[in-house]
């Protein structure tokens, strides 16, 4: 499976979770649009491209369940996110209610907006370890009050990797009369994903982490009722310009200025590419590494798992290491034994998150394993 892959054989890389990696059939795709574009420019960027986008939206609408033209396409779940923010019609007092275990560079972009307008953030703290869905949701939802307008969430978390029961959440909240965004960054590809039945009101997620898709390619589902409020943080041509449509949501948000459009195109190749693998039974595999995984750091490190029970895990573990580590831990294993695996702090602590995908074995955690006895010895 690695032969797929263009990464460093000599290197031993998990960290699949950061910014993911692409197969070459994938790329050579992407590449491929690149010399497409590149062979007649006016053409393809005034007419051509805005029907291969629509072919794009529906093939990850269909993997996604929902309708492709609810689907916006961003670089990133940052400028996403930042894009719903932008257009939600909030004010002085009102609260945004999330977890301790969200993306930080989304918690800055929402106290900005907090700062600004006068928002409330709340940072609802849930028990550590995770143990039950029912006790996550009851600690999570007692958060709520008379003020929050707004539940932002992660589906699958970015430091901890741990999955979130957001069904249960967008439930209650819709119930409620609470907005619900979804920040699912680590989903496509990941685990499966039913935005309908979700019934959530905006999702981002990122098609070049386990999706496999090219860097720069992610996201955004936005329940049809509110299409007419979305106001996009760049303003272009809009209805103005060359693109059909169908909706005025995709004309002020597709065409954003000059960009290469390319790396989206190649989202049904990074789903073929899934089909022609068996990538279900690949998945399985990579699962059943990761709970082995998890077993190891634990009788290693001797440090206590932040979950019970494997229904948290799906291809990522994040597990705290003790408290008496080199603070260049990271560097040193890429140094001294070619390791890529991501060394952070969470809640005062330092952790160690490894990612397991279709190219990863076991050896690869062996060698984790032993360069971290080696070096915490």
């Amino acid at each position: 499976m690695k032969d797929q892959f263009l990464l460093d054989p000599n290197a031993t890389f998990l960290n699949h979770g950061s910014f993911g990696a692409c197969p070459r059939v994938v790329f050579k795709e992407y590449q491929n649009w690149q010399r497409r574009l590149e062979f007649q420019p006016g053409k393809f960027m005034t007419h051509e491209v805005y029907h291969y986008l629509k072919e794009a939206r529906d093939d990850i609408g269909k993997f996604l369940n929902c309708n492709g033209d609810d689907l916006l396409f961003f670089p990133n779940p940052t400028t996403a996110v930042s894009n719903v923010i932008n257009s939600l019609q909030l004010s002085a007092g009102d609260e945004i209610l999330m977890t301790q275990h969200e993306y930080g560079a989304l918690v800055r972009s929402w106290r900005a907006s907090a700062k600004k307008i006068g928002l409330t953030i709340r940072q609802q703290p849930v028990s550590n370890p995770v143990t039950t869905r029912e006790r996550f949701v009851k600690e999570f939802w007692s958060g709520v009050n008379k003020n929050t307008r707004v539940i932002f969430i992660s589906h699958i978390t970015s430091s901890t990797a741990l999955i979130f029961p957001v069904e249960e959440i967008c439930s209650l909240a819709s119930k409620a009369g609470i907005l619900t965004i979804i920040d699912g960054a680590h989903v496509p590809g990941h685990i499966p994903l039913d935005i309908s039945s979700l019934n959530c009101d905006f999702y981002t997620g990122a098609c070049h982490k386990w999706l496999c898709a090219p860097k720069g390619v992610s996201f955004l589902y936005i329940k049809e009722t509110h299409h007419e409020q979305m106001s996009p943080l760049v303003v272009s041509w809009g209805a103005e310009g060359d693109d059909p449509g169908p909706t005025e949501l995709l004309k002020n948000f597709q065409w954003q200025g000059t960009r290469d459009m390319s790396a989206f195109l190649t989202i049904p190749a990074a789903i073929r590419f899934r089909k022609d693998n068996q990538w279900s039974i690949v998945q399985e595999k990579c699962k059943e590494l990761v709970k082995r995984t998890a077993d190891q750091l634990q009788q290693l490190l001797n440090t206590e798992p932040i979950f019970h029970g494997s229904h948290w895990l799906g291809q990522m573990i994040s597990h705290p290491l003790p408290t008496a580590v080199p603070s260049d831990l990271k560097l040193m294993l890429w140094n001294d034994h070619q390791i890529e695996v991501p060394v952070f702090q969470w809640q005062d602590r330092q952790f160690i998150r490894v990612s397991i995908q279709g190219y990863n074995t076991w050896t690869d955690i062996e060698r984790l394993i032993y360069a971290l006895k080696t070096l915490l010895s």
